[in-house]
């Protein structure tokens, strides 16, 4: 017990120390021996069981965190604050009970503060998802909306991070969807490869992400430096490049509030956002995607996106409402035929897409006749394009297995049919209209 106190005395004077220390008052992260002291500190409280030492601790550390948090907005070092404040975090977590400490707005701060900032550390993103992790439980049951909120910027940390975070990141996944986060996150997984593109563009433009907040690179005094940065962005070439003649001088200046540049970087989910992907800054940035070599982050999130995919199909059909999985499905069905451009990668997304809609047909046939406009749409759009083609080949199929929905939606089931009679009804006249002419 005496080396305990020893201990205990010394990392307390520490956290004591630092706070009238004004030398690294503004930037308590680059006193490393303070994460020490922290974690040293929430050790010796778990093992002594003593509510009156976790009192004491308490004060220094609530200070420690304020002070952390305010050095993000006026240090100018590029000091990660990240890995302190984990620390922190997980002492609010163990003992908050004791102290009071509703835990929920510093999380929420940590999220908006740090991790908006420090999301490209690799450092840091294995430290908060391995957090995230060891305290699941605790924060399902006890800030169930935490992570659904900030689902955007956990896409972000894998996105950027890659493969070697992804076992660590599925264990986390899971607890992203939620009732408000299902459906916006559907086409933020099928998005991965273009918001690698962007954070990419993003990084060449304005230097390295880490200790930089995108958010705040967007809220700029400087609309010059925004603007050249979202045309980089989208286009691959810059203001000052000119962008070659003036035809495509219109089509290549992306408007500072571009919202679909805004929705793919944002940290947190502000709903299901309808996503322009016929704007020509979109389709620049996808052309430009195909014309150049992948990078090796792309080439991760390629094969991570369809994977994670798996995943929220998987708990969709066995733990989301049927009316949330009948929103979806028209949500698969407009997707089908935008997704980013890379062949391997857009045959194994469509593949799950159809994959999951039939599996929902069948569990609820019922769907057939609710979604009966939108099915009917996607049957006009047959001769499109081919993955609108095998679509439609597929909806037909549904519709003929499961009766249009059941005996229960008999207006809805004719209706569907007579579709069907017209679109073969056009492909015969196509066929035979192409005999006569050779």
């Amino acid at each position: 017990m005496d080396d305990r106190s020893r201990d205990w005395d010394f990392y307390l004077r520490t956290l004591s120390n630092s706070a009238r220390d004004t030398n690294i008052a503004s930037d308590p992260a680059s006193d490393s021996t303070l994460l020490q002291s922290v974690k040293k500190l929430n050790e010796l409280c778990k093992a002594e069981n003593s509510e009156d030492l976790i009192l004491r601790v308490y004060p220094h550390i609530n200070k420690l965190f304020q002070r952390s948090v305010a050095s993000l907005s006026q240090s100018q070092s590029r000091t990660s604050n990240g890995l302190l404040l984990l620390a922190i975090l997980q002492f609010y977590l163990d003992f908050g009970d004791v102290v009071l400490h509703d835990a929920d707005p510093t999380l929420r701060t940590f999220f908006r503060t740090c991790l908006s900032r420090e999301f490209a550390d690799p450092v840091v993103a294995e430290a908060t998802l391995e957090f995230l992790s060891t305290n699941k439980r605790k924060l399902l049951s006890s800030f169930p909306s935490l992570l659904p909120q900030f689902f955007p910027l956990l896409l972000k940390l894998i996105a950027w991070n890659g493969e070697k975070l992804e076992t660590l990141f599925l264990r986390v996944f899971p607890g992203l969807i939620s009732s408000g986060s299902f459906l916006p996150l559907f086409p933020s997984l099928v998005d991965l490869p273009i918001l690698v593109v962007a954070l990419e563009k993003v990084e060449r433009s304005s230097g390295s992400l880490v200790g930089n907040s995108i958010a705040s690179i967007q809220k700029s005094t400087a609309p010059e430096m925004l603007l050249a940065l979202m045309d980089e962005a989208y286009t691959g070439t810059t203001i000052g490049d000119g962008g070659g003649d003036s035809e495509s001088e219109d089509s290549s200046t992306i408007d500072v509030a571009d919202p679909v540049f805004l929705d793919l970087l944002k940290d947190e989910n502000d709903g299901l956002a309808e996503r322009q992907w016929n704007s020509p800054g979109m389709a620049a940035a996808l052309q430009a995607a195909i014309n150049t070599p992948q990078s090796d982050r792309l080439k991760h999130v390629l094969k991570i996106a369809p994977r994670l995919i798996d995943v929220y199909f998987a708990i969709a059909l066995r733990h989301v409402n049927d009316s949330l999985i009948c929103a979806l499905i028209p949500l698969l069905m407009s997707r089908n035929a935008t997704i980013f451009p890379d062949k391997t990668f857009s045959y194994e997304v469509r593949k799950r897409l159809l994959e999951f809609m039939l599996s929902a047909f069948q569990r609820s046939p019922d769907f057939i006749a609710l979604l009966k406009k939108p099915i009917m749409d996607r049957l006009a759009e047959a001769y499109d394009k081919p993955e609108k083609a095998e679509l439609a080949l597929q909806l037909c199929w549904a519709i003929g297995e499961h009766v249009g929905g059941g005996a229960s939606h008999k207006d809805a089931a004719r209706e569907l049919f007579e579709g069907l009679e017209l679109l073969l009804y056009e492909n015969l006249s196509s066929s035979i209209s192409g005999i006569h002419t050779n």
